[in-house]
């Protein structure tokens, strides 16, 4: 697989009773291959995996999967901070069809390299789809270092990384290892563009909930070598993208959606409603839709 263009971080809508909404989702995929999405994660942090069991993990996966059918790539987030975990969710996911899986850095266990090395290599040697590793320090409390991505990076079925720190000097860092092989994409909405110029190839967008277009113009831009356009468009959403980060992703982004009337429903605990001041900011930033 080779990571490319704008891969949406998918929301999981809810009913009013808290159940997944099974109908909203297939709607929600519709429409992101109508708008020009190029790939979809599901059960990622957007999707909020964390809060669901794993008989729903699984009837979310199937259902974006039978509903997209093969019309762009479907990657499931199947990481877990127990490796076992990780390895069984990952070959359901790769039997039930999916195009490669997520795997984020087993966070709380606080492992060494090697651990994190070891936890990786577990879950690739035991699947045959490719490996997105995915790197999100705060939210996890861990992080790869430079020598772990480097090794892991070598491996056949490790196909990109999903890079989220925030930091622009370790892009910089693990950009050296990029290759026809492995594949560096933003997992930062305000850092499309310049992940792009160190050698990323797309993203992993929450901002692509509700800009679809937006977002797969930016990153089809900037690979089609007008860069001015790119940033002018990052610049541009900016405030925005800024403003769905408010609070913690993803509330900020489905009280966005449901804003704009696509009635994605609520979170579970301990996700809660915005703060009755935040709601007001948000709503003040998507005027730069109308």
């Amino acid at each position: 697989m080779k990571l490319r263009g704008s891969y949406v971080a998918l929301v999981t809508p809810f009913h009013q009773n808290g159940s997944v909404n099974f109908e909203k989702l297939k709607e929600l995929c519709e429409w992101h291959i109508q708008s020009g999405t190029d790939g979809i994660v599901a059960l990622g942090t957007t999707g909020e995996s964390s809060t669901m069991t794993h008989e729903e993990d699984d009837a979310v996966a199937q259902c974006v999967l039978d509903t997209v059918a093969g019309r762009i790539p479907v990657i499931v987030g199947s990481g877990s901070n127990a490796t076992e975990t990780a390895v069984m969710k990952s070959r359901r996911y790769a039997a039930m069809g999916a195009d490669g899986v997520l795997v984020i850095t087993p966070y709380y266990n606080k492992a060494n390299d090697e651990g994190m090395i070891r936890h990786f290599e577990a879950v690739a040697d035991a699947v045959d789809v490719p490996v997105i590793l995915y790197n999100v320090p705060g939210r996890t409390g861990c992080s790869l270092s430079v020598p772990v991505v480097e090794r892991l990076s070598r491996h056949p079925r490790i196909a990109g990384i999903k890079e989220a720190s925030g930091s622009i000097s370790y892009v910089a860092k693990i950009a050296r290892f990029v290759s026809e092989d492995f594949s560096l994409v933003s997992g930062n909405d305000d850092m499309i563009v310049p992940v792009l110029s160190l050698g990323g190839t797309g993203v992993i967008s929450v901002f692509a909930n509700i800009c679809p277009r937006q977002t797969h113009d930016m990153v089809a831009a900037y690979l089609a070598g007008d860069t001015g356009r790119a940033r002018a468009m990052q610049l541009e959403y900016l405030d925005l993208i800024n403003k769905l980060f408010i609070e913690v992703n993803p509330i900020p982004v489905k009280e966005a959606m449901n804003m704009l009337g696509m009635d994605v429903g609520g979170f579970r605990l301990p996700l809660c409603e915005m703060e009755k001041a935040h709601r007001e900011v948000l709503a003040d930033a998507l005027r730069v839709l109308e």
